[in-house]
């Protein structure tokens, strides 16, 4: 496994994201996190319709944290990163930050998941196929 630049999606803070104190409730940022996740896997050609529809296999966390270090708040610009940390044989970790304005700005989360690989119907382990994490040769 070769170490990228991490996957990186810009989100804003909207209304609906905060609470009445106009800071972003602490369940929303699991949901930025998987939507950076989503977009770093269908840019490397992880198209999750596909996999449970034609493959039969799913993908589904096990495990989820997060680390609270900087409050965002209405308005904000963050960027949510995503980047492969371990690959096991039906099991990866992806690491997750969140930061103001650009991976340079403030960290305000440190986070992260585990995924598994499952056959849809069973839900039993199976092995990741190889290229789902190979680095793009073009």
């Amino acid at each position: 496994m070769t170490t990228t630049k991490p996957f990186e999606l810009p989100v804003r803070v909207y209304y609906e994201d905060t609470d009445a104190q106009g800071v972003v409730y602490y369940a929303n940022y699991f949901r930025f996190m998987e939507r950076a996740r989503t977009e770093w896997l269908e840019a490397m050609g992880i198209d999750h319709v596909t996999m449970m529809n034609e493959d039969k296999r799913i993908l589904v966390v096990t495990d989820a944290h997060a680390r609270f270090l900087i409050p965002a708040r209405l308005g904000d610009s963050l960027v949510v990163t995503a980047s492969l940390s371990k690959l096991n044989r039906a099991t990866f970790d992806i690491e997750q930050n969140i930061f103001r304005d650009s991976t340079d700005g403030d960290l305000l989360i440190r986070g992260g998941v585990t995924a598994a690989y499952l056959e849809a119907g069973t839900m039993k382990p199976k092995r990741i196929p190889q290229e789902f994490f190979e680095e793009d040769s073009s």
